[in-house]
């Protein structure tokens, strides 16, 4: 689609000149004698560029710039004059105008003008997109013990080029820390490389990160830059680095040992200079005894291990959590809806096996599914997975009511443990397994709640 010029210009035979100019060149031209012509075509018509002559009878053409900048900040500006000085160049300039340029109007210098114009014009609206469509850079949310040890963690390790290991259960947000320890390091300029290990097919991993020539293989018909090229200078955030290939571990270990690597098919090496960052779900350590990860990649990747706790360990942060949701999905057009205080008591009576993930997901639903503005503990309670958000079995919220909000949730995770540890009698591993809860928190819990465990001999499993 060629671009359209309007020309704004009160000398006939100028207009008719550069009109000539523009069909010969394959743009399509407007043509205005005035400038208050001139701004109701633009009002009315879609302009990639304007052509506007300063000089004008009526307004001229340093106020009909201002104009125009002031409902079309993006549109670039030629301004034309047959009486051209520097200072008025250097005003127009400062108004927005992209160009100045003097009568008699050479060819070539009008074509390059336009081009080049219109070139800039276009890499600002493909910056302006990319702007408004990138994600608001995601904070860590919440005051919980946990929580505040990992922004420590991050603060510590940031401005070094550390290698770090990100562990944790699926949703507990390993990613967020991956790009909050990138943006402040001193590489947080330049975009972090992102590469899901575990979602790239065993045969396309090695190509994605380390690129490939021309020839390589099948349908390799030209020479492909890999993820390290593309994160030289910057990171590299390598998730779900427990379900990579040995052969591609081998070649991953290469280069946080020598900062150099082959494309697949080459061989010429190629320095990089890059900052890893990787995540899992898997104990690697156990990979590494039966035979599927590499112990002196994990020695080079575990220089600072951070452990991400478990929604189940900072439950107390669920309310701030459900806020940042509820502002996100009010952006997404999906309304203001609040959470009463029982509601949120709900929330957090919850293991949350999925962690973060899955109370987003929660909150959403309940957001989109809600017909009122407020969302109540029986609203929570139903959408729950039937067995383990329900209040304890002799117990109802309304027993609850007369406390403090941290005092209601205190009381009802007593409540609900013990009634737990009952079911199971008194087994702590098998009430943490049933629950979804870490052995080891579920201990901290019993012992901060000062829950009195009696262990009873189980009935055989069938």
């Amino acid at each position: 689609m060629s671009s359209t010029i309007l020309i704004i210009d009160d000398e006939a035979p100028i207009r008719e000149s550069l009109a000539g100019i523009l069909v010969d060149e394959g743009f399509h031209p407007l043509t205005a004698a005035s400038a208050e012509e001139g701004l109701t075509i633009l009002d009315n018509k879609e302009v990639n560029l304007v052509l506007l002559d300063i000089w004008l009878s009526g307004m001229d053409g340093i106020e009909a710039l201002e104009k125009i900048k002031l409902e079309n900040s993006d549109l670039p500006v030629i301004m034309i004059s047959g009486h051209g000085n520097i200072e008025t160049a250097v005003q127009t300039t400062r108004l927005g105008a992209f160009d100045f340029i003097e009568k008699p109007l050479s060819y070539d210098k009008i074509v390059l003008a336009i081009n080049q114009g219109l070139h800039v014009a276009r890499l600002e609206r493909e910056n302006k997109i990319l702007r408004d469509s990138s994600p608001r850079v995601p904070e860590i949310t919440g005051t919980s013990e946990p929580v505040n040890l990992l922004r420590v963690q991050i603060e510590r390790v940031a401005p070094t080029d550390a290698s770090v290991l990100i562990t944790g259960g699926h949703g507990t947000g390993k990613e967020l820390v991956a790009q909050a320890i990138h943006r402040k390091s001193k590489r947080g300029a330049s975009p972090m490389v992102e590469v899901n290990c575990a979602a790239i097919p065993e045969d396309l991993i090695e190509s994605e990160l380390f690129g490939h020539v021309k020839g390589a293989f099948t349908g390799a018909d030209r020479t492909k830059k890999g993820k390290f090229d593309q994160a030289d200078g910057s990171t590299l955030f390598l998730d779900e680095i427990g379900d990579m290939s040995l052969k591609s571990q081998a070649k991953v270990l290469r280069i946080l040992q020598e900062q150099t690597f082959e494309r697949v098919g080459g061989s010429r090496s190629l320095s990089v200079d890059v900052r890893i960052l990787a995540a899992t779900n898997k104990n690697l350590e156990q990979e590494i005894e039966e035979g599927n990860f590499r112990a002196d990649l994990f020695y080079r990747l575990n220089v600072v291990p951070i452990q991400m706790p478990d929604l189940a360990e900072r439950l107390q942060d669920i309310p701030a959590l459900v806020e940042e949701f509820l502002g996100k999905f009010k952006d997404k057009g999906l309304g203001s809806k609040q959470f009463t205080d029982s509601a949120l008591s709900t929330l957090m009576s919850h293991s949350w096996p999925g962690n973060i993930r899955e109370l987003r997901n929660m909150v959403e639903r309940l957001v989109i599914m809600t017909p009122g503005q407020q969302i109540e503990a029986e609203d929570v309670a139903l959408f729950l997975h039937p067995g383990t958000a329900t209040p304890v079995q002799g117990n109802s919220y309304g027993l609850y009511q007369h406390l403090a909000f941290k005092e209601a949730r205190k009381q009802f995770e007593h409540d609900y443990l013990k009634a737990k540890l009952e079911e199971n009698k008194g087994k702590v591993s098998r009430t943490a397994e049933k629950i979804g809860m870490e052995r080891s928190h579920l201990h901290k819990k019993i012992k901060a709640l000062s829950i009195e465990v009696e262990e009873k001999n189980l009935p055989p499993s069938t």
